[in-house]
């Protein structure tokens, strides 16, 4: 039987040391194909690039990168008939250079292009470690992580899976299945002049800090564990259906109003 295909994707760019350890891990026993960004892209969400070309541009037999976002890459490979030899059994995106806890993951581009493939009814594995982490071992053992949801999780056209991984600087690296957690970084807009006394600014504050939550990746990272957290793609919320509902008929009043004047 034909080895199992992965497509690996990133946000830090093809030749990051993190995709690359990624891939030697996986290829013991799958097909790898890269595709990713050309340079860095990190915090590019789930961004596409509609209004400017793009250009791809085959590295290897196996590696192609793009100029593009990390969702610009994951879809060039899947629908760009070039990249691909088939359908992947699993896209991964990883290992980034940098956490993806909590809310990170409305940011991170790394989780983008793993949601984008999701997206398309693919299963799909965002893994990301702590800067000071053995990038060597996250690698291997996202590897198993991957080849675990390879075996356990199937794959629809209509119905996509996601996961999120993060491997902390620290501990038994006990792997763990986990909620997301809420990380908060400090709201800051830096004011400088450029030397020739034009004003930029710089957004984001480095100081953060998150909510001690029973279950979630956030507490995992605190014990030194590996947190497995399943995302939804559908970001409908059923709790607010009353206000909604309230919404209409107050809009739907109004309306009546203003058309009938004499209804009042």
């Amino acid at each position: 039987m034909a080895r199992p295909l992965v497509l690996l994707s990133n946000d830090d760019g093809y030749r990051a040391q993190g995709i690359q350890l990624l891939k030697h891990a996986i290829f013991a026993w799958a097909d790898v194909v890269i595709c990713a960004p050309e340079m860095e892209q990190s915090t590019t969400s789930h961004s596409l690039s509609l209004y400017r070309p793009l250009r791809l541009v085959q590295v290897s037999d196996s590696e192609y990168a793009v100029d593009g976002t990390p969702a610009d890459c994951v879809y060039v490979a899947l629908h760009g008939a070039r990249v691909l030899p088939r359908p992947p059994d699993l896209v991964v995106s990883g290992l980034n250079h940098g956490l993806n806890l909590g809310n990170d993951v409305f940011y991170s581009g790394t989780v983008a292009a793993a949601r984008e493939a999701a997206l398309k009814g693919f299963v799909a594995l965002a893994v990301s470690a702590d800067m000071r982490a053995d990038f060597e071992k996250a690698a291997a053992m996202s590897a198993s992580i991957a080849r675990g949801l390879l075996g356990s999780v199937p794959s629809s056209p209509a119905l996509g899976r996601l996961f999120n991984v993060n491997f902390p600087s620290h501990g038994s690296w006990k792997p763990r299945s986990t909620r997301l957690g809420r990380r908060f970084y400090r709201d800051e807009v830096e004011f400088r002049r450029d030397p020739r006394g034009r004003e930029y600014l710089w957004i984001g504050g480095a100081a953060l800090e998150h909510d001690l939550l029973e279950g979630s990746d956030t507490e995992a990272y605190d014990r030194g564990e590996v947190g497995i957290t399943p995302l939804v793609l559908d970001l409908w919320d059923p709790g607010g259906s009353a206000q909604a509902a309230a919404v209409v008929a107050a809009v739907s009043t109004e309306r009546e109003q203003e058309s009938d004047p004499d209804a009042c």
